[in-house]
């Protein structure tokens, strides 16, 4: 399976803070902002990532990212001139997809908690069809709305409206069969001008093809797309690595855990980071490795 991340949004709603800087460079607690998706990718093995990013920064990212030679993996890049909607994520990555399958990430969200590997697991050995995660939310107009029957059978997906049929939305993280690019190529953009995911979606549960995994409330969602939430990012971050000791969204830590880079290389990095608390942590988790 390779992994997409779309991190061009310019995040209008965070203005003036992304006025110089998108949205996904932003820091959140400790780290990059885009460093969550691509842990996430990490955790599941997914090392082929394409990033898609806004036509002039290009260069922010491999400045901060490379080619993912720090962290096992092989980062492509394609920029995105228009924004068309998150479907067109595929449309863009249509020849890197190829005949594989694919996991999206947005680049503003971000997940955490127990058991979240087990199921990023389940969802990426799910070779045919689609797999989306359902998220409780007390407002879910916002978002993309999935509704159960009795038996919790998925039976409609609406996009921002404005009676949801339920409290569960679908966060931005999303899995797909090698036939999403040619799905997406058929989604007609919707009122607001957007190739909506929650199109493919649809077009998925029509075939019958559609899977929905709901995810209970030790894992934690965030969409960081305004200044309260990115704040409630961090300090949710900070709490849970207090809380549980465990480090989120650290791509060096994850690599090593999951057999992508070994010692050497993870000393590397935490030798260079090592005035930050980032690679502090890194320098004591290769000392505690090392014994």
């Amino acid at each position: 399976m390779k992994g997409i991340i779309l991190a061009a949004g310019k995040g209008t709603r965070l203005y003036p803070i992304t006025h110089s800087v998108c949205k996904p460079l932003l820091p959140v607690y400790d780290k990059p902002m885009v460093y969550y998706p691509l842990a996430l990718m990490l955790e599941m093995g997914i090392t082929d990532i394409l990033i898609i990013v806004p036509p002039d920064e290009q260069q922010q990212f491999e400045n901060l990212l490379g080619r993912g030679e720090h962290f096992g993996a092989r980062i492509s890049y394609i920029r995105q001139f228009e924004r068309r909607g998150i479907a067109d994520a595929f449309i863009l990555g249509e020849a890197f997809i190829g005949g594989d399958g694919v996991c999206l990430a947005l680049g503003d969200n971000i997940f955490f908690g127990k058991d979240l590997r087990e199921r990023l697991m389940s969802a990426r050995e799910s070779t045919a069809g689609a797999t989306v995660f359902g998220c409780y939310m007390a407002d879910p107009r916002p978002f993309g709305v999935v509704e159960f029957d009795k038996d919790g059978n998925v039976i409609s997906l609406e996009e921002k409206p404005e009676a949801p049929k339920s409290h569960y939305i679908v966060p931005g993280l999303y899995f797909y069969d090698s036939r999403v690019a040619g799905i997406a190529k058929q989604v007609r953009p919707s009122a607001r001008g957007e190739l909506e995911i929650t199109s493919v979606n649809n077009a998925y549960l029509e075939r019958g093809d559609l899977r929905v995994v709901p995810l209970d409330k030790e894992i934690t969602w965030f969409d960081t797309g305004n200044s309260s939430a990115l704040l409630d990012a961090a300090c949710a971050i900070r709490d849970y690595k207090k809380q549980t000791g465990e480090e989120v969204g650290c791509l060096e830590e994850t690599a090593y855990k999951n057999g992508l880079i070994d010692r050497e290389k993870l000393m590397a990095t935490a030798e260079r980071l090592k005035m930050s608390d980032y690679g502090k942590h890194l320098m004591h988790f290769a000392e505690k490795c090392g014994k």
